[in-house]
């Protein structure tokens, strides 16, 4: 006899249905998260406390820290709503 997957998928309401009062008003990237001696199994962060944008926003280079180099998702995303 077979297994058979089922996949079931949840439809998201409309955004106009969303809770309007719950609002992002800024996003802030703080400390950098990214571990730079997994390769070798261990654990060490550079020390960057704080995400600089590289270039000018819409840009590529808008994503890439200018202190320490890595990408923006490895900081850590503080939203305040």
């Amino acid at each position: 006899m077979r297994k058979r997957q089922v996949v079931v998928r949840r439809e998201e309401p409309p955004r106009s249905s969303i809770n309007s009062s719950m609002k992002i008003t800024s996003v802030r990237y703080g400390e950098c998260q990214k571990n730079h001696a997994a390769s070798v199994g261990g654990y060490a962060v550079d020390g960057c406390r704080e995400f600089m944008a590289s270039g000018e926003e819409g840009t590529a280079a808008a994503l890439t820290c200018a202190a320490c180099g890595c990408y923006r998702n490895f900081h850590r995303r503080e939203v305040e709503t």
